[in-house]
């Protein structure tokens, strides 16, 4: 395991989940009847950096799975670096920073990391916490497939999960420009600074998320907002299929995958 911080903030009349390796009591962080929350008072932050953009051949690199409090702050965080088992293309070591020496030198075994990523994401998911991800189909399936690579029971049916890429094409659909996380963050005032790294781009996309939920006045029920996602991200991938067949990048027999949160 890498460089792997543990903070414990006051969640008000919150209950505290024991992430990963917290001496604490197990307990659902979830509200009550006397101190009723919105979703995004407390979110999980899910992201991974990986040898490339196939989810079923490439592999982890990095990971981060947090929790941020109501005002955006992490509260519970712990980070991995993996060794992959294979070499890091350059392309990628371009994007991260992460050479196959490094990796070599200071990561742990993959499968471990995978273990851990797969338990810390599980349980925010079994506590009813949502868990951010941008553009979540990447980051969910490569740690579904990554799994079954190591003999690791996966998450086959991550909820509730909350995508800040779906949420801002659903509630802001003709804004032009790029729609990247570091676009879309400086879009809302969220900063940002170094974008690639999964600590940093998780925290980010979790902020992204808040300050949707916030601007949009998105306060449906989870379960119900989760489902609107999967509608939403089908549309999406609909409407740019149509797009990319008008401008001949993609056959008219072909589609792209809207499946959602998990291909």
């Amino acid at each position: 395991m890498s460089d792997v911080a543990h903070t414990v903030g006051d969640m008000d009349q919150w209950q505290a989940l024991p992430l990963w390796e917290d001496d604490v009591p197990t307990a659902d962080l979830v509200p009550t009847a006397e101190s009723p929350r919105e979703w995004a008072d407390a979110v999980g932050v899910f992201d991974l950096e990986t040898t490339g953009i196939d989810v079923t051949g490439d592999r982890i690199v990095t990971a981060h799975v947090g929790l941020l409090d109501a005002a955006g702050v992490p509260v519970r965080a712990q980070s991995w670096l993996a060794d992959p088992g294979v070499d890091i293309p350059e392309g990628a070591t371009a994007v991260h920073g992460i050479t196959t020496a490094h990796a070599r030198q200071y990561g742990s075994p993959a499968a471990a990391v995978v273990g851990e990523v797969v338990a810390a994401v599980r349980e925010l998911l079994e506590a009813g916490i949502p868990v951010v991800a941008y553009n979540a189909p990447f980051d969910f399936s490569m740690l579904k497939y990554e799994a079954l690579r190591h003999g690791i029971a996966p998450i086959l049916d991550p909820s509730p999960v909350i995508d800040p890429l779906v949420l801002d094409k659903a509630h802001d659909r003709f804004r032009k420009g790029k729609r990247t996380l570091e676009a879309v963050a400086a879009h809302y005032a969220v900063p940002l600074v170094g974008a690639h790294d999964a600590a940093a781009d998780a925290i980010a996309a979790g902020r992204v998320a808040q300050a949707l939920a916030r601007r949009y006045d998105i306060d449906a029920p989870l379960h119900d907002l989760h489902t609107q996602q999967i509608g939403w991200a089908r549309a999406q991938a609909d409407s740019l299929t149509e797009y990319f067949i008008r401008i001949g990048r993609l056959d008219p027999e072909e589609r792209l995958d809207g499946s959602w949160p998990i291909r």
